[in-house]
């Protein structure tokens, strides 16, 4: 994979729609940090915009309270890969606060945990489970405080289309309904 040309691609389409708010590229796993880093500046070079760099354990304690002195928007990355483990999320609060404390936001990868939504104080997530009911056949509803998963009866079939449709929609109120209350 040529990741240069990659990056002058997405800070094309970044200048191009006046993209406010974007991620680096979240490949520690796969090029290292030191090459996340200089893609990363490149990317910020390219755009005359900071991105919102994405925090992993392996960058370590210090790195993390580097990144909030440097950058209005962080990101938490690695709860869907499960580098951080549902019993290690309780440090999420020390995380938030930190960051919080030097006026800088704390986005959750792939965070859709609706009880940890109320406890940790992520400044927004983002997640495709409206999508995981396409993949394990169920429909969700929004009952007015959190989402509810219906599963089908034995022998019957969702017809796709109509389950994508649905899960979005109701996703889309508990969005709403989030973004006033939790």
């Amino acid at each position: 994979m040529n990741w240069d040309k990659y990056i002058e691609s997405y800070a094309k389409f970044i200048n191009n729609h006046n993209v406010k708010l974007f991620m680096e590229l979240d490949i520690d796993s796969v090029v290292g940090i030191k090459e996340v880093e200089r893609l990363r500046n490149k990317l910020e070079r390219l755009t005359n915009k900071q991105c919102i760099p994405v925090w992993h354990r392996s960058r370590g304690k210090e790195y993390w309270l580097r990144m909030i002195k440097e950058y209005d928007y962080v990101a938490i990355g690695g709860i869907v890969t499960k580098e951080i483990k549902s019993s290690e999320y309780k440090y999420f609060h020390w995380f938030i606060q930190q960051a919080h404390k030097n006026n800088c936001k704390v986005h959750g990868l792939g965070f859709t945990n609706l009880k940890g939504i109320k406890e940790y104080k992520f400044d927004s997530v983002d997640s495709t489970s409206w999508l995981s009911g396409n993949r394990f056949g169920a429909i969700y509803k929004f009952n007015g405080k959190t989402m509810e998963k219906i599963s089908k009866q034995p022998g019957q079939r969702a017809k796709t289309t109509d389950a994508a449709m649905n899960n979005f929609k109701e996703w889309v109120k508990f969005t709403i309904y989030a973004d006033k209350y939790l």
